[in-house]
């Protein structure tokens, strides 16, 4: 087997493993059954990880580093606009998409936080870090908003980040428990007021 083939069957494994997890969740997900719908012997699968939990804070990792590069993209300079409407853009998207299975979506943080982070140190550490790398590209994004005029000054930006990722990860577990996603509407609005605009006009 080639390197590049060892790539795409670890990539596999963990592709099959999101969507399955997606659906039913981490605990329900057994390894006959990510074996069989991913199609590769049980040897490949411990080739790759050492154990389910293994398996798990590697597939976590993957998914912030995906979902981290996409919240960089989407609050980068290029994407147009100012620096305070790409920050609302990025709550509009969580707010409309919170729970689509692709590499912008939250869902995958929701889900696994409320379920494993008791169950595996090492995935509750993955999720962790992985949540302060997010929050951190946010109080960057913040930052560089101020500086341009387009949001008004804050008293502190990695505070409004923490408090900003922690309100919408609650609401997120909200929504799903009363399966009612208009509660995200008035989140949105209330990030609005918590953004005040600047001096720069709106773009």
């Amino acid at each position: 087997m080639t390197r590049l083939s060892q790539q795409d069957t670890r990539a596999h494994i963990l592709d099959t493993g999101e969507r399955l997890i997606h659906g039913s969740g981490f605990t329900a997900l057994g390894l006959s059954e990510l074996l069989r719908e991913a199609a590769v012997p049980k040897g490949s699968f411990y080739h790759y990880f050492r154990s389910k939990e293994d398996f798990g804070e590697a597939l976590i990792r993957r998914y912030f580093e995906r979902y981290e590069q996409a919240v960089a993209t989407l609050l980068a300079p290029q994407a147009g606009g100012t620096g305070r409407s790409r920050l609302m853009s990025y709550f509009a998207r969580w707010s409309e998409n919170a729970c689509e299975e692709d590499d912008r979506s939250p869902c995958l943080a929701v889900k696994l936080a409320g379920e494993v982070a008791d169950l595996s140190e090492p995935m509750r550490l993955a999720l962790a870090e992985g949540m302060d790398r997010v929050i951190a590209r946010l109080a960057e994004a913040l930052r560089a908003a101020q500086a341009e005029g387009s949001l008004a000054p804050v008293a502190d930006a990695d505070r409004l980040a923490e408090a900003l990722y922690t309100n919408w990860l609650g609401m997120a577990l909200r929504v799903k428990v009363t399966r009612n996603p208009a509660l995200m509407a008035g989140l949105l609005e209330d990030t609005a007021s918590r953004l005040p605009p600047g001096t720069l006009p709106a773009g």
